[in-house]
């Protein structure tokens, strides 16, 4: 499992993680927090689903949400560098996507998830494609799990 994988990386590191979630509702945050001892590495969590919330709790600005939409690049870097500095972390990451099973349009199907981490060199976005199939626990297990290896990977070449 990947967050028992990053667990152990975030200890050994001796670093901290922060998530910032739309789409994912608290699952990242639950994964790691599943884990015993992970006061030691997760400082906190922050669920924002409406707009509003992003920017209230994360400090996204309501132009850029305007301009791309909640399900953007954009928004999900200004989701995860604002959960970072909120929380002082050394890692944050964020979700925003549509996990269906409504609410995707042809620019912005069901299974687009943008996933964000940022760190002290700043923030890295990947889109993904997911099954439009899936149902949305899937696209929401899947994002999770993949936002955690996201995180493996970058504390692993550490």
């Amino acid at each position: 499992m990947p967050a028992e994988r990053v667990a152990e990386l975030l200890k050994k590191h001796n670093r901290t993680v922060a998530t910032a979630e739309s789409c994912t509702g608290g699952l990242i945050a639950k994964l790691l927090t599943d884990i015993p001892g992970s006061s030691e590495y997760f400082i906190e969590g922050v669920v924002a689903y409406a707009n509003q919330a992003k920017t209230r709790l994360l400090g996204v600005p309501t132009e850029l949400i305007t301009e791309h939409g909640a399900v953007s690049q954009q928004v999900a870097a200004a989701m995860a560098l604002g959960c970072r500095a909120k929380s002082g972390a050394d890692f944050a990451l964020s979700t925003t996507g549509i996990a269906g099973p409504t609410g995707g349009t042809p620019e912005k199907p069901i299974g687009l998830v943008y996933i964000a981490l940022a760190d002290e060199h700043g923030c890295h976005v990947e889109e993904l494609r997911l099954d439009p199939t899936l149902s949305r626990d899937e696209i929401r297990r899947h994002a999770s799990e993949d936002v955690l290896r996201f995180l493996e990977t970058r504390l692993t070449n550490t």
